[in-house]
């Protein structure tokens, strides 16, 4: 179904579409938003090749990084799949694998141990910390950690289009259980808020922020997915069963989870010293 410009209504539809196709709610908001920027860039002119390639290329001057004008052409190449144009589709930019990653942006165990007692004076945020790195769930998994769960020792998650089962570690058990016992919270989700529904993504990014000062540490590294991404490299760290870990996370390809657990540039430089190749 061939269409010669983007209106509101056919990205209604579009949205409709990936609802259908059981995209995650964060999935379908960043799918509509790119979607929606590539709309104001043509500013109604017809769907082509060339203004796809045009397109690409603003990204490129407007200086956007190569991860993330792939993930906009993503965006862009499945919206243009829906409407029958896949031969405007264009292909990403090529980016070599990186082998390291930015230390800056890493949260080290030390500080996320800083976290955990900033948050003290807030359980719940206190126990969401604990169980988000515990666990290497992500944030939108949360919702899942019901007390009936909890009580099984076991959570089980449905996450794009996939099902498993998530082990709660006994300290952690026991920690949540006695938070629902005291908040009188005697069935279903464990983090949520006065309304009783889940805590949503933002209100926790918030909650996280709040507390960088107190625990001395940078704010640019405190954020749900960085304690995901700790979990991942400390159990990579114990049995290096990347495999394993692919598994427990979720992972669809291990080349995801190799990102997770890469070394920070210094650790990167003090292997590459231990060589001692340069005399």
């Amino acid at each position: 179904m061939a269409q010669r410009t983007l209106t509101e209504e056919i990205m209604l539809q579009y949205q409709l579409h990936l609802a259908n196709e059981e995209k995650s709610a964060a999935t379908i908001d960043k799918y509509l938003r790119d979607a929606r920027r590539f709309a104001a860039f043509l500013g109604g002119r017809a769907i082509a090749r060339e203004a796809v390639m045009e397109y690409k290329g603003r990204l490129l001057e407007q200086g956007y990084k190569a991860g993330s004008i792939n993930s906009m052409l993503s965006s862009v190449n499945s919206l243009l799949t829906y409407l029958g144009r896949g031969d405007c589709r264009v292909k990403n930019i090529k980016i070599q694998r990186q082998i390291y990653t930015a230390g800056d942006r890493e949260l080290k165990k030390a500080e996320y141990l800083r976290l955990v007692e900033a948050s003290r004076a807030r359980p719940r945020l206190c126990l969401l910390l604990q169980t988000i790195c515990g666990t290497g769930i992500r944030v939108s998994e949360l919702k899942y950690f019901t007390v009936e769960s909890v009580r099984q020792g076991a959570v089980t998650v449905s996450c794009k289009n996939k099902t498993r089962v998530i082990l709660i570690p006994g300290k952690l058990r026991k920690l949540l259980l006695a938070f629902s016992r005291k908040q009188g919270i005697r069935c279903g989700v464990i983090f949520r808020a006065k309304s009783g529904k889940p805590l949503n993504r933002s209100r926790i990014w918030a909650e996280m922020k709040r507390i960088c000062g107190k625990a001395g540490v940078k704010a640019s590294k405190v954020f749900p997915h960085n304690l995901r991404k700790l979990f991942a490299r400390t159990f990579y760290g114990m049995g290096k069963d990347i495999v394993k870990l692919a598994d427990i996370l979720g992972h669809s390809s291990i080349n995801t989870t190799r990102i997770y657990v890469m070394t920070t540039e210094m650790e990167h430089k003090r292997l590459i010293e231990r060589l001692q190749l340069v005399i």
